[in-house]
């Protein structure tokens, strides 16, 4: 109960001095972070850790071909492409490769890369990161 009176007494505080809750620190003079209600719209949006990374890639065949390890948004903030790792084992002889976004089917919660093979993918050339 005093926890609950104490919350209650800081959030009146913030939202009596700046007129809007915020879920971040203020520093300064300018906040940083996000107002609570739009932390509120966020959790209630769509996420990538949870609705495609480490998801399996089948083929036609619905056989598991690789697994969407990372997504790559282009400069103009657009997805565009999606890693796919390709055989090996807890990620040791992993063979990564750049495939592009459209090229998937949704199918339920499968991603469906048409026409595509396990040795296929391989054969690709292997995508690697620019070590900026």
């Amino acid at each position: 109960m005093k926890t609950n009176l104490i919350a209650a007494v800081i959030t009146g505080t913030v939202l009596s001095l700046s007129g809007m809750a915020y879920a971040a620190p203020m520093v300064g003079y300018e906040t940083v972070g996000v107002s609570v209600a739009d932390t509120q719209v966020a959790a209630m949006g769509w996420s990538a850790e949870k609705q495609i990374l480490h998801k399996a890639v089948y083929n036609d065949d619905h056989k598991k071909i690789g697994v969407i390890e990372d997504i790559i948004i282009s400069p103009e903030k657009s997805l565009s492409y999606a890693v796919v790792g390709v055989g090996g084992f807890l990620g040791m002889d992993r063979h990564d490769v750049l495939i592009p976004f459209n090229h998937f089917r949704s199918e339920g919660s499968k991603y469906l890369l048409p026409g595509a093979t396990k040795p296929m993918l391989k054969s690709l050339p292997e995508f690697k990161y620019n070590k900026k």
